[in-house]
């Protein structure tokens, strides 16, 4: 089977041998695959390995074989992959098992996967193909951070610098679905004209003066995922006893805080993670309740995966990137 990989310090599209499906396990033939940031950052991480590793942490597909202890799932159905592996139930942090799919697991850049059958959830029926295979990472991401740690209600202001990435879609209409109001910012106009039509209620530059821009704002939560470029100024404009949630570091991983401003101002920070299984049913469920889609900005063919990662290395995309596998 076709497989992107990293092997020998090298990524490559390779055949590989196709998977056996294990006892408890299930074989997926994969429709779409997506990509994350994440992805990106793999070889960093792992340095010169010699053992081929494929990419990928999410994709949707079809049910070609399951394991013999297997009696929920069935050949034939149409699946997404849950790529936080080994977290079952909701928690303050995942068990000392967690790991997501694509490192050190192989992923699902590739015509066929294996993967516990816990690991698989029905698609829901109003996605396409594209929406599926790009869900899970990014909308799990994103609903732990808003619901499960920003403890959002209805009639607050959620803050999200940073409105292109693929979790900042899924929270903006998330927010919204929840009856709050949502402002994001963003350094591109595309990005932020984009923003408003998939429900922010207001996009402003990221180059801009957040606090006079914000002046008549009420900030009950900040979102934030670009750490030390944004990390005060969002603090700047959160009100005095809100909630900031932080999943991700583009930007530098250090930052540096003035504490007394921060005790003074009895902020709460939370630091989140993708999400358990729990939640993956409970926001699947939430996204057909409101006819959610995934935004798909840009797809691609698997043979054209190097110009993919090229496209989201760039960070040109607005919204999840899918490869047709």
């Amino acid at each position: 089977m076709k497989a992107y990989v990293y092997e020998d310090g090298q990524l490559a599209l390779k055949n590989m041998p196709e998977p056996e499906v294990g006892v408890e396990e299930v074989l997926v033939s994969l429709r779409v695959a997506g990509l994350n940031r994440r992805d990106l950052h793999i070889p960093n991480r792992i340095g010169e390995g010699k053992e081929a590793l494929i990419l990928g942490s999410d994709g949707a597909g079809v049910i070609e074989a399951v394991g013999t202890n297997v009696e929920h799932v069935t050949v034939g159905e149409e699946v997404i992959i849950n790529p936080a592996l080994r977290w079952n139930e909701n928690s303050d942090a995942p068990p000392e098992t967690f790991d997501i799919l694509g490192m050190p697991d192989d992923g699902t850049l590739a015509e066929k996967i294996v993967i516990a059958a816990d690991q698989v959830e029905k698609k829901p029926a109003h996605l396409s193909w594209e929406e599926a295979g790009v869900l899970a990472l990014s909308s799990l991401t994103g609903y732990r951070a808003l619901f499960t740690k920003g403890q959002i209600k209805k009639g607050n202001t959620v803050f999200i610098p940073g409105a292109g990435s693929g979790v900042a879609t899924y929270i903006i209409q998330f927010a919204k679905a929840a009856g709050a109001r949502v402002i994001v910012t963003s350094r591109s106009e595309a990005k932020r004209d984009q923003a408003l039509k998939i429900g922010a209620d207001l996009a402003i530059d990221t180059a801009s003066d957040w606090h006079e821009e914000l002046q008549d704002e009420t900030v009950d939560l900040v979102i934030d995922s670009v750490g030390r470029a944004t990390f005060n100024r969002s603090l700047e404009v959160l009100k005095h006893g809100g909630r900031m949630v932080v999943f991700g570091a583009t930007t530098e991983d250090t930052v540096e805080v003035n504490i007394r401003e921060f005790f003074y101002g009895q902020y709460q920070l939370f630091g989140s993670t993708m999400g358990s299984r729990e939640e993956l049913k409970a926001l699947l469920a939430f996204m057909e309740k409101h006819q959610i889609h995934p935004v798909v900005g840009h797809t691609f063919k698997l043979d054209e995966i190097n110009e993919a990662f090229e496209f989201l290395r760039e960070n040109k995309q607005f919204g999840k990137i899918a490869i047709q596998i």
